[in-house]
């Protein structure tokens, strides 16, 4: 089997929205998920983008996807990369296209100079904890993840919720 990863492009982007939802649904998520193609668009390929997307192909086939983006530390002292998303469709599983994904954000992380590649998984999902650990990843069992979501943000902050 031939994995091959790319960057997205525009004429994927419902193919990815697509594969957002499955991972959601994966994670009993499916709720949460806002994005369409548009919001993506502007967030991958706008005037400002804020992330990036690699898409896994096996043998012609979409497997799988990997969103990123840059943060910073102050006790490095210089920009992270943040795995957001790292999904494979089940049947692409225990082939090398996680794996190959994780490498290839780790790649851009890397030639960006980054100081820390982080990610989250969710505490049921034992066996992407296994894998992450063999990749050299270590659980940070003191910080718990803390969120706000837009209409909170946008009360917190004073301002009303504008739409995409």
């Amino acid at each position: 089997m031939r994995v091959r990863v790319s960057k997205i492009t525009p004429s994927r982007l419902p193919q990815l929205l697509d594969l957002i939802r499955e991972l959601a649904g994966f994670e009993r998520l499916e709720s949460e998920v806002e994005a369409t193609v548009g919001s993506l668009r502007k967030s991958f390929f706008g005037r400002r983008p804020v992330a990036g997307a690699l898409l896994a192909d096996c043998d012609g086939d979409l497997a799988g996807y990997a969103i990123y983006f840059f943060t910073f530390s102050s006790f490095v002292g210089c920009p992270g990369i943040w795995l957001d998303d790292v999904y494979v469709r089940p049947k692409f599983r225990r082939r090398g296209v996680g794996r190959r994904l994780i490498e290839a954000v780790a790649q851009i992380g890397a030639k960006r100079n980054c100081g820390r590649f982080e990610w989250m998984a969710l505490n049921w999902n034992r066996k992407a904890l296994r894998f992450y650990g063999k990749l050299g990843a270590k659980v940070m069992k003191d910080w718990r993840l803390l969120r706000m979501n837009r209409n909170i943000l946008q009360r917190f902050s004073g301002r009303k919720r504008r739409r995409n």
